[in-house]
């Protein structure tokens, strides 16, 4: 039962991911909630999950010339040190600590997204 669920984070995953969301934001919640992974665990997991469905991901979006390859040492240099900056900092938290911080991020992300939403309504209204 414990692969089933896994297999299905994985999928719903592989979909968020593909629609540009970030399938972490399903994937962790759903490894602690359901998979009974610990904080750590899920986000490791997040991150070696992320690498093929990065890779596909930007197979179709080079194919579809939504890459803007002048701009990607301005994006990957800075997102490569913090990410290393912020992965040592991650693994010396305790998980409830990086649970809770993770939980603000989810929250913010919804909140933006919510303003977004909101924002786009309204021009469209503005429009007609």
């Amino acid at each position: 039962m414990k692969y089933v669920v896994y297999a299905l984070a994985g999928a719903a995953a592989g979909i968020l991911g593909g629609m540009g969301m970030g399938g972490g934001t399903l994937l962790i919640p759903l490894l602690l909630a359901a998979g009974g992974v610990g904080q750590h665990g899920a986000q490791a997991v997040n991150l070696v999950a992320f690498v093929p469905m990065a890779a596909v991901a930007l197979v179709f979006h080079i194919k579809n010339k939504l890459v803007d390859f002048r701009s990607l040492p301005l994006l990957v240099l800075p997102g490569a040190a913090f990410s290393a900056a912020f992965s040592y900092i991650a693994a010396n938290v305790g998980g409830k600590l990086l649970g809770r911080i993770f939980g603000g991020f989810l929250i913010a992300v919804a909140l933006a997204q919510a303003a977004a939403a909101f924002r786009t309504a309204r021009n469209k209204k503005k429009e007609d």
